[in-house]
């Protein structure tokens, strides 16, 4: 068997410097990682508000289509005891208010 030279002194010194180097490497690549990581989840969240915020549009859209017709106008005013010209305000009292009567 062939006996195994003792390292110098300044082959340990750089194969210490070696090793910080490249913890120092690891340890420097850990926050940036961490900050990707945790850009990729306000990412998904964002998107999803996103989509959310798009239903909603959507859904205002529809609605205010519904609004700029002449029977919805017609509607909301007789709601607020509006008649046309000619016509006469009843109000009726004493009816208990039951659903399906409108």
């Amino acid at each position: 068997m062939a006996r195994r030279r003792k390292p110098s002194r300044s082959q340990l010194v750089l194969r210490w410097a070696g090793l910080a180097v490249l913890v120092a490497i690891v340890v420097a690549y850990v926050q940036p990682l961490r900050a990707y990581r945790d850009a990729k989840a306000d990412v998904e969240v964002r998107r999803a508000e996103v989509r959310q915020l798009e239903l909603e549009g959507q859904a205002l859209a529809a609605r205010l289509e519904v609004a700029r017709t002449d029977a919805f106008a017609e509607r909301e005013a007789r709601k607020l005891g509006l008649v046309r010209p000619g016509e006469r305000l009843f109000i009726v009292t004493g009816l208990p208010d039951r659903p399906g009567l409108r």
